[in-house]
């Protein structure tokens, strides 16, 4: 048998109503016939959307064999004991040429009970920013399912809702239940559990290529909004060079930023999880794999120590589950 190695995955490509170019003349990646790209799915679990090994003597594998094959080696014995084969994290990158929809996710629990899956809480990292982009997170102040109610059919709905200005290197993590968009100039890297499912709250009034609105999912989301006003809005983090710098720390996921001009010696032995690295700029290589903006690989449990090694300057997000 063939030892784990770092792992690249073929990226899947996402045309969507509010996409754009930039996964073209940001992250120079082809996406074919397709009119624009919203989001490609870098690294997925999601049944119909695993994603395809395209490095290595692994390559053509799919990630979800892998999991089944190498268990506990390449995501972790405790990983492995919580999530069986699920492979547990779906990265994105996203370009939002128009605002997305005003959007919730259910938790785990409403998840599991209603469509027998995880929920999804998620965090953005913003790679780069139109002048004035913004973004919707939370509620303006404590609201219910009344004054929400009211709001919403009396076509009000933005009034509650939070907006602000972003900049590149911002970070947000959005906890299941966190009404939210991501707003028309935003591209961003996505780290969240593996799931898709998304409750349409408000679409801005827009139609398809047919003419037709998107369906919203009112009733279903009134039972998995969290109607408090968030605290903990933009997560704030050190950009100290060549050291690890924790952005985001949950209970499904650990995200640090790491930025390096000279080789780095990593030794994560202890961490029993898998390791996700996210070029969000800048290239290198991760234990003699190439990285760059727009890659993402997933360095196997089983490998504790390696280096990281820039040509010039790289930045990335680094994440793993803290089992």
């Amino acid at each position: 048998m063939s030892e784990l190695y770092p792992l690249k995955f073929k990226t899947i490509f996402k045309e969507k109503l509010w996409g754009g170019q930039k996964i073209k003349t940001i992250l120079e990646k082809d996406f074919g016939e397709l009119e624009n790209c919203g989001e490609t799915w870098e690294l997925s679990g999601v049944s119909g959307n695993i994603s395809e090994v395209e490095n290595g003597s692994m390559a053509g594998s799919l990630l979800s064999d892998l999991v089944s094959q190498w268990k506990d080696k390449l995501v972790g014995e405790k990983i492995y004991q919580r999530f069986s084969d699920e492979f547990p994290l779906l990265i994105k990158y996203i370009d939002a040429a128009e605002d997305l929809s005003v959007q919730v996710h259910p938790n785990d629990e409403l998840a599991q009970k209603r469509h027998n899956c995880p929920g999804k809480s998620e965090m953005w990292y913003i790679i780069q920013a139109d002048e004035n982009a913004s973004l919707i997170n939370g509620f303006v102040k404590e609201t219910n399912k009344v004054e929400y109610l009211d709001h919403f059919h009396s076509g009000r709905i933005m009034e509650l809702l939070h907006s602000e200005k972003v900049k590149k290197g911002d970070v947000y993590y959005l906890p299941a239940g966190r009404v939210h968009t991501i707003g028309k100039g935003l591209f961003i890297a996505e780290i969240q559990q593996t799931s898709d499912i998304t409750y349409r709250i408000y679409d801005f009034d827009r139609v398809d290529k047919e003419g037709n609105k998107r369906d919203l999912h009112t009733d279903m989301a009134l039972d998995a909004l969290d109607y408090s006003k968030p605290n903990d809005l933009k997560s704030e983090y050190s950009e100290t060079v060549n050291q690890t710098n924790t952005a985001v720390s949950s209970p499904y996921f650990t995200t640090n930023k790491l930025n390096a001009d000279k080789n780095l010696k990593i030794d994560r032995s202890n961490i029993d999880c898998f390791k996700i690295y996210i070029g969000v700029s800048g290239s290198g290589e991760i234990a003699g794999e190439s990285i760059k903006l727009g890659e993402v690989i997933l360095v196997p449990a089983s490998m504790k120590n390696y280096t990281i090694e820039p040509e010039g300057k790289l930045e990335l997000l680094e994440t793993y589950i803290d089992a």
